[in-house]
């Protein structure tokens, strides 16, 4: 087997969700240049469609389903269309997420839970209902879409998100935990924890504290449109085959600092 064949996807079936637009989207077209079916999913499905669309423009294969990982019955009807479609999930991108900036003293108590509800539950449901399946069907791979903020404080003047740094931490906890419970399954469990990259949620992070973020960040700048897709492809592929239950900071080198 030549190198490169360890990171191809032919004929995988993938599912990103949030995976219409930022780094879902990224992530989506990795997937799909590397040759898998790329399943986009989330609340706000016309995003979705968008760039399935592209990617079928490029000869992929891609479908927009609508979810929220919030509702228990929206994630069953998800994976019960994908697997009646496609017959089979063998990668699954935990992306969805959302935070709320407020000093931590003046956060407010529905903030925090919607937050933990989408970030971390969510997360969790996803893995659960999908990991199901993998479990019968020989394995499969789980990537997390965690956050540098899940591995350290942040100065308020850069990020004053509580409860989006407790469910990134918590995330990262229950990839390792996931990992070491069904790796009998040849289930892999790995997150991925980004540094700053220029997306809806972070466009007034980077707005107010931008020249802050590029001081501590030691290669000088955010991330761009191709510098998630490595990761992403690595932790989905058999390249990973002897990885779970990590954590791969792409963030420019801030956690170093």
């Amino acid at each position: 087997m030549s190198v490169f064949d360890l990171f191809r996807l032919d004929d995988k079936v993938a599912i990103v969700t949030g995976g219409g637009r930022g780094l879902g989207q990224q992530i989506a077209e990795a997937y799909a240049e590397a040759g898998a079916k790329v399943v986009l999913c989330s609340r706000r499905v016309e995003n979705c469609e968008e760039v399935a669309k592209e990617l079928a423009d490029r000869g992929a294969e891609a479908v927009a389903l609508p979810l929220d990982v919030t509702d228990e019955a929206s994630i069953d009807a998800l994976v019960g269309e994908v697997v009646a479609r496609f017959g089979r999930i063998d990668v699954l991108v935990n992306n969805s997420g959302t935070s709320w900036g407020a000093p931590a003293l003046d956060m407010p108590y529905d903030a925090w839970m919607k937050v933990l509800q989408t970030n971390l539950t969510g997360a969790f449901l996803m893995s659960q209902r999908v990991a199901r399946h993998m479990k019968d069907h020989g394995g499969g791979k789980i990537v997390n879409i965690a956050s540098v903020a899940g591995m350290r404080g942040s100065p308020p003047e850069v990020l004053d998100a509580a409860g989006y740094a407790a469910s990134k931490g918590g995330l990262i906890a229950m990839t390792r935990d996931l990992a070491v419970k069904w790796a009998r399954y040849r289930i892999y469990v790995n997150a991925i924890a980004p540094g700053f990259f220029p997306t809806k949620m972070t466009r007034v992070v980077l707005e107010r504290g931008g020249n802050l973020i590029h001081l501590r960040t030691p290669l000088g700048r955010v991330g761009g449109d191709q510098d998630l897709k490595g990761a992403a492809l690595f932790f989905a592929t058999a390249a990973s085959d002897y990885v779970t239950g990590q954590v791969l900071a792409v963030d420019g080198g801030t956690t170093a600092m």
